[in-house]
Protein backbone atom coordinates (compact mmCIF):
# COMPACT_ATOMS: atom_id res chain seq x y z
CA UNK A 1 0.00 0.00 0.00
CA UNK A 2 1.09 3.42 -0.81
CA UNK A 3 2.27 5.65 1.93
CA UNK A 4 -1.06 8.46 2.76
CA UNK A 5 0.21 12.10 1.85
CA UNK A 6 0.33 14.66 4.83
CA UNK A 7 -0.41 17.86 4.47
CA UNK A 8 -2.92 17.70 1.95
CA UNK A 9 -3.54 21.02 0.29
CA UNK A 10 -6.57 22.42 -0.15
CA UNK A 11 -7.19 25.65 -1.19
CA UNK A 12 -10.91 27.54 -0.93
CA UNK A 13 -12.51 29.66 -3.14
CA UNK A 14 -10.99 32.87 -2.04
CA UNK A 15 -7.29 31.42 -1.45
CA UNK A 16 -7.25 30.14 -5.26
CA UNK A 17 -8.29 33.62 -6.24
CA UNK A 18 -5.95 35.60 -3.98
CA UNK A 19 -3.10 33.01 -5.21
CA UNK A 20 -4.18 33.38 -8.60
CA UNK A 21 -4.09 37.00 -8.40
CA UNK A 22 -0.65 37.24 -7.00
CA UNK A 23 1.05 35.06 -9.58
CA UNK A 24 -0.39 37.49 -12.89
CA UNK A 25 0.10 40.49 -11.07
CA UNK A 26 3.91 40.21 -10.05
CA UNK A 27 4.38 42.84 -8.09
CA UNK A 28 5.98 40.42 -4.88
CA UNK A 29 9.04 38.91 -4.04
CA UNK A 30 10.50 35.91 -6.23
CA UNK A 31 9.85 33.75 -2.99
CA UNK A 32 6.45 34.79 -2.26
CA UNK A 33 5.77 34.28 -6.36
CA UNK A 34 7.00 30.82 -6.35
CA UNK A 35 5.41 29.61 -3.11
CA UNK A 36 2.16 30.79 -4.57
CA UNK A 37 2.84 29.00 -7.66
CA UNK A 38 4.08 25.85 -4.91
CA UNK A 39 0.50 25.58 -3.31
CA UNK A 40 -1.90 25.65 -6.63
CA UNK A 41 -0.38 23.02 -8.44
CA UNK A 42 -0.50 21.08 -4.98
CA UNK A 43 -4.08 22.03 -4.78
CA UNK A 44 -4.93 20.89 -8.34
CA UNK A 45 -3.47 17.29 -7.18
CA UNK A 46 0.35 17.27 -8.79
CA UNK A 47 2.66 15.23 -6.60
CA UNK A 48 5.68 16.59 -5.31
CA UNK A 49 8.34 16.13 -7.41
CA UNK A 50 5.78 17.03 -10.51
CA UNK A 51 5.59 20.39 -8.64
CA UNK A 52 9.20 20.75 -7.67
CA UNK A 53 10.09 20.30 -11.70
CA UNK A 54 7.70 22.54 -12.88
CA UNK A 55 9.01 25.25 -10.48
CA UNK A 56 13.18 24.15 -10.53
CA UNK A 57 12.83 23.84 -6.97
CA UNK A 58 13.52 20.33 -4.64
CA UNK A 59 10.62 18.36 -3.88
CA UNK A 60 11.67 19.07 -0.07
CA UNK A 61 10.78 22.71 -0.30
CA UNK A 62 7.55 21.74 -2.05
CA UNK A 63 6.55 19.46 1.23
CA UNK A 64 7.38 22.00 3.79
CA UNK A 65 5.50 24.60 2.32
CA UNK A 66 2.34 22.22 2.44
CA UNK A 67 2.89 22.04 6.05
CA UNK A 68 3.12 25.24 6.59
CA UNK A 69 0.07 25.75 5.25
CA UNK A 70 -1.66 23.22 6.76
CA UNK A 71 -0.23 24.01 10.10
CA UNK A 72 -0.46 28.04 9.56
CA UNK A 73 -2.45 28.96 7.27
CA UNK A 74 -1.59 30.81 3.86
CA UNK A 75 0.25 33.66 5.58
CA UNK A 76 2.35 31.21 7.34
CA UNK A 77 3.41 29.58 3.61
CA UNK A 78 3.80 32.39 2.04
CA UNK A 79 5.98 34.64 4.16
CA UNK A 80 8.86 33.92 6.29
CA UNK A 81 8.11 34.55 10.01
CA UNK A 82 9.89 37.68 11.61
CA UNK A 83 13.32 36.90 13.00
CA UNK A 84 14.14 38.14 16.34
CA UNK A 85 16.89 40.87 16.33
CA UNK A 86 20.12 39.19 18.11
CA UNK A 87 21.23 41.30 21.26
CA UNK A 88 23.56 43.86 20.72
CA UNK A 89 27.60 42.59 21.15
CA UNK A 90 28.05 46.23 23.28
CA UNK A 91 25.97 47.90 25.77
CA UNK A 92 25.69 51.14 25.73
CA UNK A 93 28.35 51.99 28.45
CA UNK A 94 30.89 49.35 26.68
CA UNK A 95 29.74 51.57 23.19
CA UNK A 96 30.86 55.02 25.06
CA UNK A 97 33.91 53.36 25.93
CA UNK A 98 34.53 52.23 22.22
CA UNK A 99 33.60 55.64 21.11
CA UNK A 100 35.85 57.07 23.19
CA UNK A 101 39.01 55.19 22.46
CA UNK A 102 38.37 55.91 18.47
CA UNK A 103 38.33 59.51 19.31
CA UNK A 104 41.57 59.17 20.66
CA UNK A 105 44.96 59.03 19.62
CA UNK A 106 46.74 54.95 19.70
CA UNK A 107 50.21 55.35 20.71
CA UNK A 108 52.86 54.40 18.67
CA UNK A 109 49.91 54.32 15.70
CA UNK A 110 49.09 57.02 13.44
CA UNK A 111 45.52 55.77 13.05
CA UNK A 112 43.46 52.78 15.35
CA UNK A 113 42.65 50.02 13.27
CA UNK A 114 39.74 47.27 14.12
CA UNK A 115 41.98 44.95 15.30
CA UNK A 116 43.70 47.39 17.45
CA UNK A 117 40.72 48.05 19.17
CA UNK A 118 39.27 44.87 19.85
CA UNK A 119 42.81 44.42 21.79
CA UNK A 120 42.60 47.66 23.48
CA UNK A 121 38.53 46.51 24.58
CA UNK A 122 39.88 43.43 25.68
CA UNK A 123 42.99 44.85 27.43
CA UNK A 124 40.81 47.69 29.34
CA UNK A 125 38.68 45.00 30.99
CA UNK A 126 35.33 46.29 28.95
CA UNK A 127 34.50 42.78 27.13
CA UNK A 128 36.23 39.05 27.28
CA UNK A 129 36.97 38.83 23.92
CA UNK A 130 35.26 40.33 20.98
CA UNK A 131 36.13 40.26 16.88
CA UNK A 132 37.59 43.47 14.92
CA UNK A 133 33.69 43.11 12.70
CA UNK A 134 31.82 43.75 15.62
CA UNK A 135 34.50 46.93 16.33
CA UNK A 136 33.93 48.11 12.47
CA UNK A 137 30.05 48.06 12.51
CA UNK A 138 29.29 49.98 16.37
CA UNK A 139 31.75 53.11 15.09
CA UNK A 140 30.00 53.27 11.57
CA UNK A 141 26.83 53.21 12.98
CA UNK A 142 27.90 56.13 15.40
CA UNK A 143 29.37 57.78 11.51
CA UNK A 144 33.15 57.51 12.89
CA UNK A 145 36.16 56.61 10.89
CA UNK A 146 39.20 56.29 12.77
CA UNK A 147 40.84 55.76 9.56
CA UNK A 148 40.19 58.45 7.21
CA UNK A 149 41.77 61.80 8.26
CA UNK A 150 41.15 65.06 6.30
CA UNK A 151 44.01 67.53 5.98
CA UNK A 152 43.58 71.28 5.14
CA UNK A 153 43.94 75.09 6.73
CA UNK A 154 41.34 75.55 8.71
CA UNK A 155 40.21 79.35 8.91
CA UNK A 156 39.88 80.95 12.41
CA UNK A 157 36.50 83.02 11.29
CA UNK A 158 36.80 86.47 13.40
CA UNK A 159 36.12 90.44 12.32
CA UNK A 160 39.32 90.00 9.95
CA UNK A 161 38.14 87.10 8.51
CA UNK A 162 34.39 88.81 8.42
CA UNK A 163 35.17 92.00 6.79
CA UNK A 164 37.07 90.17 3.88
CA UNK A 165 35.07 87.86 3.07
CA UNK A 166 31.77 90.49 2.67
CA UNK A 167 34.11 92.78 1.05
CA UNK A 168 34.63 90.17 -1.77
CA UNK A 169 31.25 89.01 -1.48
CA UNK A 170 30.21 92.47 -2.23
CA UNK A 171 32.34 92.86 -5.39
CA UNK A 172 30.71 90.05 -7.03
CA UNK A 173 27.88 91.06 -6.50
CA UNK A 174 28.33 94.10 -8.17
CA UNK A 175 26.76 94.19 -11.89
CA UNK A 176 29.37 94.53 -14.50
CA UNK A 177 30.90 97.53 -15.05
CA UNK A 178 33.65 98.47 -18.22
CA UNK A 179 35.44 101.28 -16.55
CA UNK A 180 35.97 98.88 -13.31
CA UNK A 181 36.40 95.37 -14.50
CA UNK A 182 36.51 92.57 -11.75
CA UNK A 183 39.81 90.67 -11.96
CA UNK A 184 40.72 87.26 -9.68
CA UNK A 185 44.17 86.81 -9.62
CA UNK A 186 46.26 83.42 -8.28
CA UNK A 187 49.17 81.88 -8.90
CA UNK A 188 50.03 78.19 -8.58
CA UNK A 189 53.42 76.27 -9.10
CA UNK A 190 53.18 73.18 -11.65
CA UNK A 191 55.97 69.65 -11.60
CA UNK A 192 56.99 68.80 -15.12
CA UNK A 193 57.01 65.40 -15.60
CA UNK A 194 58.17 63.10 -18.47
CA UNK A 195 57.59 59.74 -19.73
CA UNK A 196 60.38 57.22 -19.14
CA UNK A 197 58.83 54.76 -21.73
CA UNK A 198 56.86 56.14 -24.78
CA UNK A 199 53.12 56.14 -24.33
CA UNK A 200 50.96 53.21 -26.45
CA UNK A 201 48.24 55.53 -28.21
CA UNK A 202 44.62 53.17 -27.92
CA UNK A 203 43.64 50.66 -30.54
CA UNK A 204 40.08 49.11 -30.73
CA UNK A 205 39.43 46.95 -28.14
CA UNK A 206 42.88 48.01 -26.02
CA UNK A 207 43.00 50.82 -23.91
CA UNK A 208 45.99 53.32 -24.09
CA UNK A 209 48.78 52.60 -21.73
CA UNK A 210 51.26 54.52 -19.91
CA UNK A 211 54.54 53.20 -17.92
CA UNK A 212 54.28 54.20 -14.04
CA UNK A 213 57.53 55.15 -14.12
CA UNK A 214 58.67 58.71 -14.77
CA UNK A 215 61.30 61.19 -14.23
CA UNK A 216 60.49 64.99 -13.14
CA UNK A 217 61.88 67.99 -15.24
CA UNK A 218 61.38 70.87 -12.89
CA UNK A 219 58.88 73.08 -11.71
CA UNK A 220 57.04 76.23 -13.28
CA UNK A 221 54.42 78.61 -12.04
CA UNK A 222 51.02 79.59 -13.65
CA UNK A 223 49.74 82.70 -12.92
CA UNK A 224 45.77 83.21 -13.84
CA UNK A 225 43.95 86.99 -14.75
CA UNK A 226 40.38 85.56 -14.67
CA UNK A 227 37.06 88.03 -15.61
CA UNK A 228 34.42 86.22 -14.60
CA UNK A 229 31.72 88.23 -15.45
CA UNK A 230 33.09 88.43 -19.17
CA UNK A 231 34.73 84.51 -19.43
CA UNK A 232 37.93 85.79 -20.18
CA UNK A 233 40.94 84.64 -18.89
CA UNK A 234 44.91 84.42 -19.15
CA UNK A 235 46.95 81.44 -18.33
CA UNK A 236 50.96 82.86 -18.23
CA UNK A 237 53.60 80.38 -17.69
CA UNK A 238 56.94 81.37 -15.78
CA UNK A 239 60.12 80.37 -14.44
CA UNK A 240 59.55 82.07 -10.87
CA UNK A 241 56.79 83.30 -8.84
CA UNK A 242 59.06 86.16 -6.91
CA UNK A 243 57.81 89.68 -6.55
CA UNK A 244 59.30 90.55 -9.75
CA UNK A 245 57.23 88.15 -12.11
CA UNK A 246 54.08 89.84 -10.01
CA UNK A 247 55.04 93.27 -10.87
CA UNK A 248 55.29 92.56 -14.37
CA UNK A 249 51.88 90.45 -14.23
CA UNK A 250 50.31 93.68 -13.08
CA UNK A 251 52.00 95.69 -15.52
CA UNK A 252 50.36 93.56 -18.48
CA UNK A 253 47.52 93.11 -16.74
CA UNK A 254 46.83 97.17 -16.82
CA UNK A 255 47.99 96.73 -20.61
CA UNK A 256 44.72 94.54 -21.36
CA UNK A 257 42.79 96.79 -19.72
CA UNK A 258 43.83 100.61 -20.67
CA UNK A 259 40.44 102.60 -20.87
CA UNK A 260 39.27 101.13 -17.29
CA UNK A 261 39.33 103.51 -14.72
CA UNK A 262 40.48 101.20 -12.26
CA UNK A 263 41.08 97.51 -12.17
CA UNK A 264 39.49 95.44 -8.86
CA UNK A 265 41.87 92.91 -8.20
CA UNK A 266 40.37 89.70 -5.83
CA UNK A 267 43.49 87.94 -4.82
CA UNK A 268 45.19 86.21 -1.74
CA UNK A 269 47.51 87.11 1.15
CA UNK A 270 50.74 85.86 -0.48
CA UNK A 271 53.45 87.71 0.69
CA UNK A 272 54.11 88.63 -3.04
CA UNK A 273 50.69 89.99 -3.63
CA UNK A 274 50.72 93.22 -2.18
CA UNK A 275 52.17 96.67 -3.80
CA UNK A 276 55.26 96.30 -1.95
CA UNK A 277 56.57 94.34 -4.81
CA UNK A 278 55.87 97.05 -7.35
CA UNK A 279 58.17 99.53 -5.50
CA UNK A 280 60.81 96.59 -5.49
CA UNK A 281 61.52 96.33 -8.60
CA UNK A 282 59.67 99.53 -10.54
CA UNK A 283 60.87 103.29 -10.56
CA UNK A 284 58.85 105.05 -7.14
CA UNK A 285 56.72 107.26 -9.82
CA UNK A 286 56.19 104.04 -11.69
CA UNK A 287 55.22 101.86 -8.85
CA UNK A 288 53.05 104.93 -7.51
CA UNK A 289 51.30 104.95 -10.43
CA UNK A 290 50.49 101.35 -11.11
CA UNK A 291 49.42 100.94 -7.38
CA UNK A 292 46.87 103.47 -8.05
CA UNK A 293 45.56 101.88 -11.34
CA UNK A 294 44.25 98.62 -9.02
CA UNK A 295 41.61 98.39 -6.11
CA UNK A 296 43.21 95.74 -3.50
CA UNK A 297 40.62 93.36 -2.56
CA UNK A 298 42.05 90.52 -0.67
CA UNK A 299 40.67 87.26 0.64
CA UNK A 300 40.80 85.91 4.15
CA UNK A 301 43.43 84.12 5.03
CA UNK A 302 42.72 80.46 4.59
CA UNK A 303 40.18 81.08 2.44
CA UNK A 304 41.35 80.95 -1.01
CA UNK A 305 38.22 79.35 -2.12
CA UNK A 306 36.26 82.40 -2.38
CA UNK A 307 38.59 83.57 -5.13
CA UNK A 308 36.83 82.38 -8.17
CA UNK A 309 39.88 81.94 -9.71
CA UNK A 310 40.29 78.94 -7.73
CA UNK A 311 37.55 77.29 -10.29
CA UNK A 312 39.49 78.09 -12.97
CA UNK A 313 42.35 76.25 -11.60
CA UNK A 314 40.22 73.52 -10.54
CA UNK A 315 38.89 73.18 -14.42
CA UNK A 316 42.47 73.44 -15.79
CA UNK A 317 43.78 70.30 -13.52
CA UNK A 318 40.85 68.05 -14.80
CA UNK A 319 40.80 69.16 -18.28
CA UNK A 320 44.56 69.63 -19.51
CA UNK A 321 47.07 69.03 -16.62
CA UNK A 322 46.32 65.53 -16.03
CA UNK A 323 49.00 64.71 -18.52
CA UNK A 324 52.44 64.27 -18.24
CA UNK A 325 54.14 67.69 -19.42
CA UNK A 326 57.99 68.04 -19.63
CA UNK A 327 58.57 71.09 -20.65
CA UNK A 328 57.78 74.71 -20.27
CA UNK A 329 57.17 74.63 -23.92
CA UNK A 330 54.60 71.44 -23.95
CA UNK A 331 52.83 72.82 -21.15
CA UNK A 332 52.18 76.71 -22.76
CA UNK A 333 51.14 75.30 -25.70
CA UNK A 334 48.78 73.28 -23.74
CA UNK A 335 47.58 76.25 -21.81
CA UNK A 336 47.23 78.38 -24.88
CA UNK A 337 45.07 75.90 -26.65
CA UNK A 338 43.02 75.16 -23.44
CA UNK A 339 42.92 79.15 -23.01
CA UNK A 340 41.59 80.23 -26.79
CA UNK A 341 39.07 77.16 -26.39
CA UNK A 342 36.97 78.50 -23.36
CA UNK A 343 37.72 82.48 -23.66
CA UNK A 344 35.60 81.52 -27.60
CA UNK A 345 33.24 80.16 -25.22
CA UNK A 346 32.90 82.97 -22.88
CA UNK A 347 32.97 80.51 -20.00
CA UNK A 348 31.62 82.03 -16.83
CA UNK A 349 31.35 81.97 -13.40
CA UNK A 350 27.51 81.67 -11.83
CA UNK A 351 28.27 82.39 -8.49
CA UNK A 352 25.87 82.18 -5.73
CA UNK A 353 27.59 82.61 -2.53
CA UNK A 354 26.13 86.37 -1.28
CA UNK A 355 26.81 88.16 1.82
CA UNK A 356 23.18 87.42 3.18
CA UNK A 357 23.69 83.63 2.76
CA UNK A 358 27.17 84.02 4.48
CA UNK A 359 25.62 85.39 7.47
CA UNK A 360 23.05 83.07 7.79
CA UNK A 361 25.24 80.08 6.91
CA UNK A 362 28.32 80.95 8.69
CA UNK A 363 26.31 83.14 11.75
CA UNK A 364 27.34 80.56 14.35
CA UNK A 365 30.96 81.77 13.55
CA UNK A 366 30.23 85.57 13.49
CA UNK A 367 31.97 87.57 16.34
CA UNK A 368 28.82 88.73 19.49
CA UNK A 369 29.14 91.36 21.32
CA UNK A 370 29.52 90.37 24.96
Amino acid sequence: MGRIKQWVVQLSEDERQQLTDMTRKGVHSARVMTRARLLLLSDQGFLDREVAQRQGVRPATVASIRKKYVEGGLQAALYEKARPKQPPKLDAQQTAILIAEVCSKPEGRETWTMQLLADRLVTLGVVDRISDETVRRTPEKNALKPWQVQSGCVAQVGADFVWRMEAVLDTYAQPYDADRPVICFDEKSYQLLDHVRDPLPPVPGTPARVDHEYKRCGTVNFFVAFEPLTGQRTVTVTDRRGNADFAAQLQALELRYPNAAQIRLVLDQLSTHTPAALYQHLPAEEARRLTRRFEWIYTPKHASWLNMAELEWSALQRQCLGQRLPSKEAVARELHAWETDRNARSIKVDWQFSTTSARQKLRRHYPTQE
